[in-house]
């Protein structure tokens, strides 16, 4: 078995590339049921998210190309159950990315998936946070005096990303 990068699989699926697509077609073609290719769940999501961004198809070709990659019994796909449930959000309107994220949580036995996304939202696993309310009342465990940040150590491993330009 060999592991196919994005760019590999992209190759093959558009023929753009008088180089490199040759190449790709050839690889991808000599894989067998016995020995096949493997595409991870980030590979999957990335040429999905490449077809529509940079090259306009339809999510509805992408869903069908995508099904097409899990069928062939020349392929192996990472969690393929996550991206066949994925793939079937998606004909409701869910964006890929974000039904692979609810899915897989899903999957670990998470209840919903907390988002601010308003289009992710609509996945049924997907729960849109209400800006407007407080935070969501938790029980907390034994009472402590710690903080929030304390608890999780989250505050004093990770530092806020900010862009800031130039003025």
């Amino acid at each position: 078995m060999i592991g196919l990068d994005t760019n590999v699989v992209v190759r093959y699926l558009v023929q753009d590339d008088p180089r490199q697509s040759p190449i790709a077609s050839a690889l991808i073609e000599d894989l067998t049921e016995a020995d096949p290719g493997y595409l991870s769940l980030v590979t999957v999501v990335e040429v999905y998210w490449v077809l529509r961004r940079a090259y306009k198809v339809p999510g509805a070709r992408c869903v069908e190309v995508l099904n097409g990659l899990l069928d062939a019994r020349e392929l192996r796909v990472e969690r393929d159950e996550v991206v066949r449930s994925a793939l079937a959000e998606c004909r409701s309107g869910v964006d890929f990315a974000d039904a692979v994220i609810a899915e897989l949580g899903r999957a670990a036995g998470c209840q919903r998936t907390e988002t601010f996304d308003r289009r992710a939202a609509r996945h049924h696993a997907m729960h849109l946070i209400d800006e407007g309310a407080a935070a969501p009342n938790r029980p907390e465990p034994a009472a402590t005096s710690s903080t929030s940040s304390e608890k999780t150590g989250l505050a004093s491993t990770t530092a806020p990303v900010h862009t800031r330009t130039s003025g």
